[in-house]
């Protein structure tokens, strides 16, 4: 690791000192902006014991300071200039900082405040003569908001008295911030100063300053902190590009530069944990995956980005208090944050051991069941979230199990060793050298990082082989067969090179790979194209490595951020949600927002859906208050949650033929309604895999051709009776929309698996109909094809094929349809058939890379479901039109191009 820059690594030792809660401000950003910290600062330390007394608390006594105005003058050198500080008998906080609860008519406002310095032409805005206290474009803009507590009072404990407010004094100061734009506010309660962070629309952040800390010698560089942060001249003085909210902001700017740089390395990460899945394979002398390797190798590599989903999941959780942290043997004994600060004890003081040790696995596995299972003692209670997610049945190997015998038994876990584990959270936790804050990161950023390991496929080596760096910024490494390379002609090996990796060589690299006649030669000439990170050295023949599928190494990844989702969704939406509205202007009722169908037909990481669902949320809570219909809600249940799981249950459509895109997806919409207490929101009925340009309707099913205005299959029909099993579909897919959001997570997969063994044989007629159109060349011998699967049909005797289709969904260049009206039915069966908005980024292809990147038949079925297309159209002009048939009438829909 590169040495750290000693200002850069001064700020980072009293950050993870007071370890902050999410992003409030970022190492990097502060030595950016010349916020140089002095070490030293003797006297900022002796002023602060200037102000400070000793109060009782308990049997001991601790530090205090008891009058903020006292120390805001004497520690910070504010002057409470009426120009500058509200909340004096000269300058009083103005109207524009008082936000009204309407919930219990209660109004917030801050103790203190801290405004720009106002100009000589212009008063200072809610000044106390008389003049308007409405700000103008040209009022100085607040800095800082200041609610001052009693002493001791505790930051984040709710309490219930006669304001009617059900908060706590940090949520208070949270809505004031937000409601009233002020970006940043201080908590004060004597002894401690907590810093918040809250812009609007982004996660909020906070740290805090306790004045024992301060008062130690040890503590001068946090109190040297406080004052580098909060003084005057940091908040007034100063160009306005290193003042307090401008740090802040460029703070966040860095954590989405962190975010971009994180993509590299969970990649990065999902390498170490193969090798690690590797050494415990070979551990048990090739039986852990002997069966996968040999019928179902991409088995391992989606159970390998499952298990960096878990612990992302894990994470982002942990962060934001929805694991029981606050338990003393959850913290020591369970949490991802402590196993991690044991590995990086045991990596410092025994590295040489790394690699022979075993147990952190185990944990890992333990906490896995907690999840999935819940737990019920005395002493730590967790929720049973189920879901697919946890599964301890959907990868049997990663838990060294052979069977599905009771998960009460004893098992043994495999020995990946600790190393492995310390190196895969330490590239999803540090990032040069400073800690990651998954609070800080939006759930779109979590999804963006992680859409960087979509688009591989799981291989053997077939000799010995290297892998090649890629040569766009978020490509991926291909790895190559030495030995097959060196077979090959000299003159040959450049193109053989290129053809594999995309990778063009320079001429003196090339000559010498020309020249090499031994393998450790070529190994050698290729040194400085090399990928370390996915293989460190030589890979033997028989190793599993991960090969990127031609898609992702001609065209990378892409996804789009929060500032283009959010105001695509809301052009998208706002049409829609207006329609709604009476003639007389009153908004819709929460049934009429519920009823809403939003889809995504390629829904990449989620972040669209994610952004539908907050605005859809926001607009279901509005409706229950005005309409007063606001449910019944537990203690502590969040109304903003609630909607939003609501939402995300029955109004949220989304498919991608990349099935760790649906994954991802799953994943960012469990993010943004997770509770405390609740399982995961259901929405596996919904986020589906396949292609969404690929599909029949249900007329073409019924038809048994692909041809829109075929007549129905009349000899035999009814025995495939494709209607009845349609409704019954539908009937199914109903109860789950109408499920109480009390239901069990185990009533709503038992419903899901009714329904889809209810539609397995529609969907089998219709894959089969697309398998002949798909299999053959010809228009003749898909006819032939299609009738000799006909004849199947009428005889009973479809299900011969299903080995076939199957095989075709798990190609190198996969085939999987899906044919929307049958899977989604309560879309396409009501007054109005399809949905009521489309949104998403389509893909991005040329013809080229549709070709190369698909079954051979691919581009003429994209000519033939679009009519008049041109065969060097764009993938994204299909989807673009291939929306047109999915939205109904009165529809609205916005796809980012």
């Amino acid at each position: 690791m590169a040495r750290i820059e000693p200002n850069i690594a001064a700020h980072l030792e009293w950050i993870g000192f007071v370890k902050p809660r999410g992003l409030v401000v970022s190492a990097t950003a502060l030595v950016t902006a010349g916020a140089i910290l002095n070490r030293r600062d003797v006297e900022g330390q002796r002023l602060l014991r200037q102000c400070v007394k000793q109060r009782n608390a308990g049997v001991e006594t601790e530090p205090y300071l008891p009058d903020f105005r006292e120390f805001a003058k004497t520690v910070l050198g504010w002057n409470f200039s009426p120009r500058a500080f509200a909340g004096t008998e000269q300058y009083p906080i103005p109207p524009e900082l008082e936000v009204r609860l309407p919930e219990s008519g209660t109004i917030l406002r801050p103790d203190f405040a801290v405004q720009e310095r106002c100009s000589t032409a212009a008063p200072p805005v809610g000044s106390s003569d008389g003049r308007s206290a409405v700000p103008t474009d040209e009022s100085p803009k607040w800095q800082l908001l200041v609610q001052v507590l009693a002493p001791a009072t505790d930051f984040d404990r709710v309490t219930r008295n006669g304001s009617g407010i059900d908060a706590s004094p940090h949520s208070q100061l949270e809505r004031l911030l937000r409601e009233s734009d002020v970006s940043a506010g201080v908590l004060f309660n004597g002894v401690a100063l907590r810093l918040v962070s809250a812009p609007r629309g982004e996660s909020s952040g906070w740290l805090d300053f306790h004045v024992a800390d301060m008062v130690l010698t040890a503590g001068r560089p946090i109190c040297a902190a406080m004052r580098l942060l909060l003084k005057e001249q940091r908040l007034l003085s100063l160009p306005a590009d290193k003042r307090l909210p401008a740090l802040l902001v460029e703070s966040r700017k860095f954590q989405n530069k962190v975010s971009e740089q994180l993509a590299d390395q969970v990649l990065h990460s999902l390498y170490e944990l193969l090798r690690g899945l590797q050494a415990a394979h070979d551990a048990t002398k090739g039986e852990l995956l002997r069966d996968h390797l040999t019928d179902s190798p991409d088995e391992i590599y989606r159970a390998l980005l499952t298990v960096v989903l878990r612990l992302v999941f894990l994470l982002y959780a942990e962060e934001r208090d929805m694991l029981p942290n606050e338990d003393r043997i959850y913290a020591q004994h369970y949490s991802l944050a402590g196993l991690y600060e044991r590995l990086r004890e045991d990596a410092a003081l025994y590295p040489d051991t790394m690699e022979q040790r075993y147990g952190a696995w185990a944990q890992l596995l333990a906490l896995f069941r907690m999840v999935h299972d819940g737990a019920h003692s005395r002493a730590m209670r967790m929720p049973q979230r189920r879901g697919v997610l946890f599964d301890p049945d959907g990868y049997l190997f990663v838990e060294g199990r052979r069977a599905r015998h009771p998960r009460a038994e004893r098992i043994e876990a495999p020995l990946v060793p600790d190393g492995t584990v310390y190196r895969v959270m330490e590239k999803l936790l540090v990032l040069d050298g400073e800690r990651i804050s998954y609070r800080a990161l939006d759930v779109e950023h979590v999804g963006s990082v992680y859409e960087t390991m979509m688009g591989f496929r799981l291989e053997t080596a077939t000799g010995r082989s290297i892998a090649i760096r890629a040569t766009k910024r978020h490509g991926a490494p291909a790895t190559v067969n030495l030995e097959e390379l060196l077979d090959e002609a000299p003159s040959k090996r450049i193109k053989w090179i290129r053809d594999r990796t995309d990778r063009k060589l320079t001429a003196k690299v090339g000559k010498t790979v020309r020249e090499a006649t031994t393998l450790e030669d070529l190994h050698a000439a290729l040194e400085s194209v090399i990928d370390r990170y996915s293989t460190p050295d030589l890979v033997p023949r028989g190793a599993m490595v991960l090969q990127p599928s031609e898609e992702r190494r001609r065209s990378g990844s892409h996804y789009t951020p929060r500032d283009l989702t959010e105001p695509i969704v809301q052009t998208a939406l706002k049409p829609v949600l207006e329609r709604l509205h009476t003639a007389d202007g009153v908004p819709p009722r929460p049934e009429q927002i519920l009823d809403l169908k939003i889809c995504d037909p390629a829904v990449g990481s989620g972040a669209f859906l994610v952004e539908a669902c907050r605005m859809l949320g926001d607009q279901l809570v509005a409706s229950w208050h005005f309409h007063n219909e606001v449910p019944a809600l537990k203690f502590g249940e969040d109304e903003t949650v609630r909607a939003r799981r609501m939402v995300a249950r029955r109004c949220l459509y989304g498919v991608d033929r990349n099935p760790v895109a649906v994954d991802l997806t799953k994943l960012s919409l469990r993010l943004v309604t997770l509770t405390r207490d609740q399982p995961f929101a259901f929405v596996d009925h919904s986020i589906r895999h396949g292609d969404s340009l690929v599909g029949l309707t249900q007329r073409q099913i019924e038809a048994f051709h692909w041809k829109g205005g075929a007549p129905r299959f009349q000899e035999g029909f009814e025995s495939m009776q494709v209607r009845r099993h349609v409704e019954h579909v539908a009937a199914l897919r109903k109860q789950i929309h109408e499920m109480e959001e009390s239901s069990s997570d185990s009533q709503l997969h038992e419903l899901w698996r009714e329904t889809q063994l209810a539609l397995n044989r529609v969907r089998l007629y219709g894959d089969l109909v697309l398998l002949a159109f798909f299999e053959l060349d010809s228009s003749v011998d898909r006819e032939t094809k299609r009738a000799e699967f006909a004849k199947s049909v009428l005889e009973n005797k479809a299900h011969q094929h299903v080995d076939q289709i199957l095989h075709w969904r798990n190609a190198k260049r996969p085939l999987v349809p899906f044919h929307w009206e049958i899977e989604f039915p309560e879309v396409f069966r009501r007054d109005q058939p399809g949905f009521d908005g489309i949104i998403g980024n389509p893909p991005f292809a040329g013809k080229n890379t549709i070709a190369a990147s698909n079954v051979a038949a691919y581009p003429i079925w994209l000519k033939m479901i679009h009519p008049q297309s041109h065969g060097n159209a764009d993938i994204a002009a299909h989807f673009f039109r291939r929306s047109f048939t999915l939205i109904h009438k009165g529809g609205g829909g916005c796809l980012d191009s």
